[in-house]
Formats: C-alpha cells, sequence, structure tokens
C-alpha cells in the first residue's frame, strides 16, 4: 500500500483549505494519507511515504514563508528518488511573482532526486468550490500517478 504525507504552511487558511481538499481527492484512492502543518512535521519523515506533497503560500515578493523555512532547510541533504513530489500554494496576483513558493518547492524535489510528474498547483487567494474541486482533481491526478509507479 502506498503512503502519502501532505505537509503546508498557510497563514490565512487559503493553503489549509487547499491541502485538506488535496487530500480528500487522494482518499478516494488511498487509505494511507497523512496531513500535517511544516511547522509540526519533520523533513526526514518524507522519507517514510511514497508520495510527498508540499504546500506553502507566497510571502511578499515571491518568497517561502517563515513557517515552512524551517521545513524546507531540513530537506537539505535528503534522498527522494523513488519517491513521487508535487507542490501546491496560494499566491496573490497583485504581487510580480505570482505563487513563487509553489516553483521553489518543486525545485528542490527534484534537486532531491524525487519525481514531478505534475505542474504545480498555483491558486489566487482563497479557494472557491470550484478550485477545491480542482485541489480535489490534483489529488486524484497525483495518487494515480503514484499508483502506477513501481
Amino acid at each position: 500500500m502506498k503512503k502519502v504525507i501532505v505537509v503546508y504552511a498557510s497563514m490565512t487558511g487559503n493553503t489549509q483549505d487547499m491541502a485538506e481538499a488535496i487530500a480528500e481527492g487522494l482518499r478516494e484512492q488511498c487509505e494511507d494519507v497523512t496531513v500535517k502543518e511544516a511547522f509540526d512535521a519533520n523533513a526526514s519523515e518524507l522519507l517514510d511515504y511514497d508520495g510527498i506533497l508540499l504546500g506553502a503560500y507566497t510571502w511578499g515578493d515571491g518568497d517561502l514563508p517563515d513557517e515552512f523555512l524551517d521545513f524546507y532547510e531540513e530537506m537539505e541533504g535528503l534522498d527522494l528518488q523513488g519517491k513521487l513530489g508535487a507542490a501546491f500554494g496560494s499566491g496573490d496576483t497583485s504581487y510580480p511573482l505570482y505563487c513563487a513558493a509553489v516553483d521553489t518547492i518543486t525545485v528542490k524535489l527534484r534537486e532531491l532526486g524525487s519525481e514531478v510528474r505534475l505542474d504545480g498547483l498555483k491558486m489566487e487567494l482563497s479557494p472557491n468550490s470550484d478550485d477545491k474541486e480542482l485541489c480535489r482533481q490534483f489529488g486524484r491526478t497525483f495518487i494515480s500517478h503514484l499508483l502506477a509507479m513501481q
């Protein structure tokens, strides 16, 4: 049985809403799904999972939020080869770098050897009901890719 972890940072609840909707989509085909806030997670935990979804909102001019930064730095040196990874997050198009945290996380997952088959999921501010369905679909697509991996 495949195991999936969703780790996120959320200040206003937008990225948390995304994480919860993604987890709903995952759970349609996978029973072992763990959802944690970044400050409650240790990066070494990622080694215990087959699928890794990391989410963060974008702070300021394209930065990772402080709540996610420690977790992100702890990831350094992990070997995530053989694991499927993906990133998601919320942002605000009024800033020049929209959802740059998603791109930063995607680059890190690839650097650590994770296979990234999905483009990062980016949402404008608070997800509405249609956006939450897109998040659930993101989870469904992710798990279908994971189940297809040997």
